[in-house]
C-alpha cells in the first residue's frame, strides 16, 4: 500500500526541484529527470534536468472531502493504492500503470469513465506549476495557465502539486461484451448511453470497445457493484489468460475493481504480442510481476536503441515499416466514415474505442480547453491504434501518419501529441490554438526557457 508521504517531504522535494532548476545553465534544455515515460516521440538526450526524486508521491488523502493532495510525478499505480486504502478512487484513472498525474494533466489522459466524467484534468481543483521563470505559481479553473495547462506537454511548465476530486470505489466491476455488427449500430449504442446513462435497463459506469474487424466490434459496458450477482468469482487476467481476447469469447465477466483499472496494462492492450508474452510458452515462463506497459514500453527503447528489427526487416528484405502510433479524437457521428477509412488506408487492427465528453461548460463563445478545443456538450470517440505499417521507402516521411492527421482534421476530430506529429506550424496553431497558448507562455516564461509545443511535437525536442 503507498503510504501519504505529507507536507514536510513535499515541501523537501519542491525544494529539490528548484535548487536542480537554478543549477541549470543558461539556454540549457530544461526537461525532467525521470525513470519511465510513456511518450513515443524520439527526442535528443540530455545529460542533465530536473530532480523530480521527491515529487513522486500522494502527500494526502482526505476522505471527508473526497480528495487528494498528489504530487506530479506520482504515477496512477501509487495513486490508485493510496485511495483505494480509502475506498476512493480518481474520477478517470488511464490505462497504463506508469502514466503519471502531472502527465495526464499536461498530456491528455482518458479512460472508460471519460463519457460521464470528461477528462483528467477536469477533475483537478487546484495545482503548482513549476513555470519557465523558474516559479512555482498556484492556479486554479478558470486562469489562464490552468485552462492552457491541458495538452502543453511541459510547454507551459511542470505540475508539482495536484488537488484532485475523488469518487466511491466499489469492489467490482461487471461487465457486459456488446456484439454489434457495423458501425451505425455501434454510434447509436455509444449514443443511448451517453444519453440514458443505461443498456437494457442496467446502469452503465464505464464503456469502451474494440474493433476486431469492420463486422466485429465489441462496446464493454461497465457497471459498478459490491456484491457480485450469484456468488460468482472475478476473472484474473494476470495470468495465463489475455484481456482483450475475453471480448470475443465472453458474453458477461466480472473483474475485482483493482484489476478492472489494470486490464489494459498487463498485455498493453494487445501490444504485448510483439514480444511473444501472449504465447501460452513463453507467457509460462514470463513473470507475472513483469507483464506490464513500461516492461514492454524499456524492450522497445531497446530495440528501437539498437535496431534490432531494423537489421531483421533488411535481411529478410522485407519494406521499410513506418511506425502508426496514435491516439485520435472524432466526433461520434463520424466513427464510422473513419473506421472506413481507417480499414482502407491504414488497415491496421484491432483498434481501441473509448467514448468521451467534457465535463466543464463554456461561455458563450467560448472553448473551456483552449489548447485542446473539443466542443462542449459533443460526443467524441477515441480511437488508438499501435503498431506499423510496411510503407518501403519513404517511411521515415510517416505518409500513413500524416495521412491520418488530414483525416482527422476533415471529420472535426484531433490527434493527441504524445507521439509523433508532421503538421507544419501554419497548420498545428490552428488545431491547437497556437496564439493563445503563445500568450500563456510568453506570460509565465519570458525568457523562452522552455521548449514550445510545435517543437516538442513535431521537432521532437
Amino acid at each position: 500500500m503507498t503510504t501519504p508521504l505529507g507536507w514536510d517531504r513535499h515541501r523537501e522535494g519542491v525544494a529539490r526541484l528548484l535548487s536542480s532548476y537554478a543549477a541549470l545553465p543558461p539556454g540549457a534544455p530544461v526537461r525532467l529527470r525521470k525513470r519511465t515515460s510513456n511518450l513515443f516521440r524520439p527526442r535528443d538526450l540530455v545529460e542533465s534536468g530536473l530532480d523530480v526524486s521527491g515529487l513522486e508521491g500522494v502527500i494526502a488523502v482526505d476522505p471527508a472531502t473526497r480528495t487528494a493532495e498528489v504530487q506530479g510525478m506520482c504515477t496512477y499505480e501509487h495513486l490508485v493504492d493510496a485511495t483505494l486504502a480509502q475506498g476512493l478512487v480518481p474520477h478517470v484513472v488511464p490505462q497504463l500503470r506508469t502514466i503519471t498525474l502531472g502527465g495526464a494533466v499536461t498530456g491528455l489522459g482518458i479512460e472508460a469513465t471519460s463519457f460521464r466524467l470528461g477528462l483528467p484534468h477536469e477533475s483537478v481543483l487546484e495545482m503548482d506549476v513549476l513555470t519557465g521563470a523558474g516559479e512555482v505559481v498556484t492556479t486554479r479553473p478558470g486562469d489562464p495557465l490552468f485552462d492552457a495547462f491541458p495538452n502543453s506537454y511541459g510547454s507551459l511548465g511542470y505540475a508539482t502539486r495536484l488537488r484532485i476530486e475523488l469518487a466511491p470505489a466499489p469492489a467490482y466491476a461487471a461487465l457486459r461484451h456488446v456484439r454489434l455488427p457495423d458501425s451505425g449500430l455501434l454510434e447509436k449504442a455509444i449514443a443511448e448511453v451517453v444519453e440514458t446513462g443505461e443498456w437494457e435497463g442496467q446502469r452503465v459506469d464505464a464503456m469502451d470497445g474494440v474493433a476486431f474487424e469492420p463486422g466485429e466490434l465489441v462496446l464493454t459496458l461497465a457497471r459498478w457493484t459490491d456484491q457480485p450477482a450469484g456468488g460468482r468469482r472475478p476473472s484474473d487476467y494476470t495470468g495465463s489468460r489475455v484481456f482483450y481476447r475475453s471480448l470475443q469469447e465472453r458474453e458477461t465477466d466480472l473483474l475485482t475493481f483493482h484489476d478492472y483499472l489494470w486490464r489494459w496494462d498487463t498485455d498493453w492492450f494487445w501490444c504485448s504480442a510483439a514480444f511473444g508474452a501472449q504465447h501460452p510458452a513463453v507467457r509460462a515462463l514470463w513473470p507475472r510481476r513483469l507483464r506490464r506497459s513500461d516492461v514492454y514500453h524499456r524492450l522497445l527503447g531497446l530495440d528501437r536503441r539498437f535496431g534490432i528489427s531494423r537489421r531483421l526487416d533488411a535481411r529478410a528484405g522485407r519494406p521499410e515499416p513506418e511506425r502508426v502510433v496514435q491516439d485520435v479524437e472524432v466526433p461520434l457521428e463520424r466513427l464510422g466514415e473513419f473506421l472506413a477509412w481507417f480499414d482502407a488506408e491504414v488497415g491496421m487492427r484491432p483498434v481501441w474505442l473509448c467514448p468521451l465528453r467534457l465535463r466543464r461548460d463554456a461561455g458563450a463563445g467560448e472553448r473551456p480547453w483552449p489548447t485542446y478545443p473539443l466542443e462542449p456538450a459533443r460526443t467524441y470517440v477515441n480511437v488508438g491504434f499501435w503498431g506499423t505499417v510496411r510503407v518501403g521507402e519513404g517511411a521515415a516521411d510517416g505518409p500513413t501518419n500524416r495521412a491520418i492527421e488530414q483525416k482527422v482534421s476533415e471529420l472535426g476530430g484531433h490527434k493527441s501529441l504524445y507521439s509523433e506529429a508532421f503538421y507544419d506550424a501554419a497548420t498545428f496553431d490552428r488545431l491547437y490554438d497556437g496564439a493563445h497558448l503563445a500568450a500563456v507562455k510568453q506570460q509565465h516564461d519570458p525568457d523562452g526557457r522552455l521548449t514550445s509545443l510545435y517543437d516538442k511535437a513535431v521537432h521532437r525536442r
